[in-house]
């Protein structure tokens, strides 16, 4: 998930239902970002989730909005 490997980002069909992909680029502009920027940073933030949830042993860490 690093910037500098941007050169090594692999291509991925991916099927979305027109809602999710509405809401999704709806979301992206609110963000200022692309329709797949957005997917890139949503992914990428549920495996920094993912990869803390693991680290502190599944006890899952508080969002930072849910504080």
């Amino acid at each position: 998930m690093d910037r500098k490997n941007d050169k090594d980002k692999k291509q991925v069909l991916l099927r979305l239902s027109a809602t999710l992909w509405r809401e999704i680029a709806a979301w992206a502009e609110e963000d200022f970002r692309s329709v797949n920027g957005q997917i890139e940073y949503l992914l990428t933030e549920s495996v920094r989730r993912r990869r803390r949830s693991r680290s502190d042993g599944g006890k899952g860490l508080p969002d930072k909005a849910s504080s």
